[in-house]
């Protein structure tokens, strides 16, 4: 049986992984690596694989810290 993981907050949004890869400027493939390793989550559709814009924003963007707030 597959795993499955829940779906998705009501304020998702579903995109392709084309989609992710260009709104944040990396490879599909580095997002099937994040999928593979946990990093983020991925849903499958029927074939598709999708991933939450929203999620993502959270856990790929990070803040750099400045020399000042050390």
């Amino acid at each position: 049986m597959p795993r499955t993981s829940p779906a998705p907050a009501h304020s998702a949004r579903l995109v392709p992984l084309t989609e992710a890869a260009a709104h944040f400027h990396v490879s599909t493939k580095t997002l099937r690596r994040r999928i593979a390793d946990g990093t983020i989550t991925g849903y499958r559709v029927g074939r598709l694989i999708r991933v939450d814009l929203n999620e993502l924003t959270q856990r790929l963007v990070v803040t750099i810290p400045s020399a000042h707030s050390v």
